[in-house]
């Protein structure tokens, strides 16, 4: 399990600002899966989307973070994995699935995604951003 750490989580104002355009330019994948996490419907969890958590923004989040990659992450590892990291390093479990697997077997990502959001949600703020996650974000490339 990881770490938990006091330090609250937050977005920056022009982090929330490209979350909005990416909520607004969703993926067929996100469109899919945010039809089955809205409003508790699936899994009676309150998901929220494109969520900012310090200079990162999530594809998803609850008690864990949910990321659907697309094709631009097959270039990316590296970087997916210091986020990945990171957001631990914080308190968030991340769980991660490609577009192809949303999209055709959408019953077993749900399923992953109950097992994994059955742990206490990590102390989040996201008026408040850690120094380490400072200038590290996510482009929005899907």
């Amino acid at each position: 399990m990881p770490k938990r750490n006091s330090k609250p989580i937050r977005g920056i104002a022009s982090v929330r600002k490209r979350a909005k355009e990416l909520r607004q330019q969703a993926t067929p994948a996100e469109k899919i899966l945010w039809e089955k996490l809205r409003d508790r419907r699936s899994l009676g969890l309150k998901f929220r989307r494109q969520h900012p958590l310090g200079s990162y923004i999530v594809d998803f989040y609850c008690p864990a973070v949910v990321e659907i990659d697309g094709e631009i992450h097959r270039y990316q590892g590296v970087n997916d994995q210091t986020r990945t990291d990171q957001l631990e390093d914080k308190g968030c479990k991340v769980i991660r699935f490609w577009n192809y697997e949303v999209e055709h077997h959408l019953d077993t990502v749900l399923d992953k995604i109950a097992e994994n959001c059955d742990l206490p949600s990590p102390k989040v703020d996201r008026r408040t951003c850690p120094e380490d996650s400072e200038g590290v974000g996510d482009e929005g490339n899907k």
